[in-house]
């Protein structure tokens, strides 16, 4: 919403819950949260020039309101969030603790609209974080516009092992899992998870930048893909297409893998990571005056180039690893840290890995984007 006319300007209560949020005020975040519901309620009931949703009765008019502050006023908070962290705005301690409280305000509008909430279910959906996934936000916002729509929802978290996820779907009878992930080096363990359901026989909505730009990793794991909450409840109304009643190798879908490259990668990444770390240290001299804390977050930043390099392996598509690098480079220069420092580290890993050609094209193309910043 952007204050057009019949709609109430959420440009104001967004700032403000930014700045609470900013100031770890979980007491004016959830006050502000609670006004914004019952303005949006009040517009809805305000007549038909007025109302987002006209000739509905109180009850719909709340559940309206709910999804409404979920998705244009947390949602939106959330992503500034990230932002934030990303240019070094704040630390994460205060996006750790700002989150926290982006949680009790979804909790507050699943409170305030809980009394809405009559009639059968529509039907029986679990939600989930794939396994290893810690940013469990998203997943929530879906469950509850999921509830407000009149499912029934099994929110289960973050980090949820596939053989749980599929034993509670079995146990349930859910008819649909929906899988979120924010992380792509958890791309070949959603793609377990997505063949495990379906062979199982459930039907597997999946989102989240996780699975890639539009969504085109979760498609090529034969998901379908929600871009957001209401796209999610727009597919769960639709006639789904009947899962695989087997669960399928990775190699069916991915017949790439066939190479080895990425198991390749995968068994040695160790090595890798501590052959890199040595050059890099080589390569670059200013390592050799880190502190203990810098050098840890050295070893997880190779170890993160490593795990993206496999994972572009595994999906055979080079902009996973050229966007990753992209983005490591502006969180470095955010933090002061020359983004070359990368090059030494690509440039190991292209020593080790000369004679594996995806690896080549991948690593090649991530050295061209930083070559630029390298000093003269």
């Amino acid at each position: 919403m952007n204050g057009g006319e019949g709609t109430l300007p959420l440009t104001e209560p967004r700032d403000q819950l930014w700045q609470a949020l900013d100031e770890c005020d979980e007491a004016r975040a959830v006050a502000i949260v609670r006004r914004t519901l019952h303005a949006l309620h009040a517009l809805h009931a305000q007549g038909p020039r007025q109302a987002a949703v006209v000739g509905t009765s109180d009850a719909e008019r709340t559940l309206a309101a709910g999804e409404q502050v979920l998705l244009e006023l947390i949602a939106p908070a959330q992503e500034r969030l990230g932002r934030a962290w990303a240019a070094n705005d704040i630390t994460v301690a205060q996006e750790h603790a700002a989150t926290a409280i982006s949680e009790r305000c979804v909790a507050a509008v699943a409170d305030t609209t809980a009394h809405a909430l009559t009639g059968p279910f529509v039907g029986r959906v679990l939600v989930s974080c794939v396994d290893g996934e810690w940013h469990a936000l998203p997943a929530r916002l879906v469950s509850e516009v999921l509830r407000l729509r009149g499912w029934r929802v099994d929110y289960l978290g973050a980090q949820v092992p596939t053989e749980h996820l599929v034993a509670h779907a079995r146990r349930t009878r859910a008819q649909a899992v929906l899988l979120s992930s924010s992380i792509p080096t958890l791309l070949p363990g959603a793609h377990n998870a997505i063949s495990s359901c379906q062979g199982a026989g459930v039907r597997v909505l999946a989102g989240g930048a996780g699975f890639g730009p539009r969504g085109r990793y979760a498609r090529m794991m034969r998901a379908e893909w929600a871009a957001d909450a209401r796209g999610a409840a727009t597919l769960l109304g639709r006639r789904p297409t009947p899962p695989a009643q087997a669960a399928r190798l990775p190699d069916l879908d991915l017949p790439h893998l066939g190479d080895q490259e990425y198991t390749m990668v995968r068994r040695t990444k160790l090595q890798l990571v501590k052959q890199a770390l040595a050059d890099v240290e080589e390569g670059f001299p200013e390592m050799r005056r880190y502190s203990e804390y810098q050098w840890d977050r050295t070893v997880e930043d190779i170890d993160h180039i490593v795990s993206h390099l496999a994972t572009a392996l595994y999906v055979d598509d080079p902009d996973l690893f050229t966007g990753f690098t992209a983005w490591t480079a502006d969180i470095l220069e955010a933090r002061d840290v020359p983004p070359w420092c990368l090059l030494p580290a690509l440039d190991s890993l292209l020593n080790r890995l000369k004679d594996f050609p995806r690896v080549v094209g991948i690593l090649t193309a991530a050295r061209d984007l930083l070559e630029p910043h390298r000093p003269a």
